[in-house]
């Protein structure tokens, strides 16, 4: 084993005010979005895309359900528009 952090340790993530979700797991969305989206808060971020992509719309419907459930962080959210990803992206206005 090298001294490399273990497979299973937390990666470090850039706030860059995307969060694309094709790299992660869906069963990994009920931890990762609200941490990314209190990290983007402090950084002093208003707003926040997340792609989902289009697909069936079960991965759309479950991050809208977690943002439905982090009233203290998000003022309000909306599908992107044909510049910002359409149905595959949601645009995320942050308190």
């Amino acid at each position: 084993m090298s001294a490399d952090a273990p497979d299973d340790a937390p990666v470090e993530m850039p706030i860059t005010g995307e969060l694309d979700l094709h790299t992660f797991r869906p069963s990994d969305l009920g931890d990762l979005i609200p941490a990314y989206l209190e990290a983007a808060q402090a950084k002093g971020l208003r707003e926040v895309r997340i792609v989902h992509g289009k697909g069936t719309g079960t991965l759309r419907t479950t991050v809208h359900t977690l943002l439905d459930r982090l009233p203290h962080l998000v003022a309000g959210y909306r599908l992107g528009n044909e510049t910002t990803g359409s149905w595959g992206a949601t645009l995320v206005t942050l308190r």
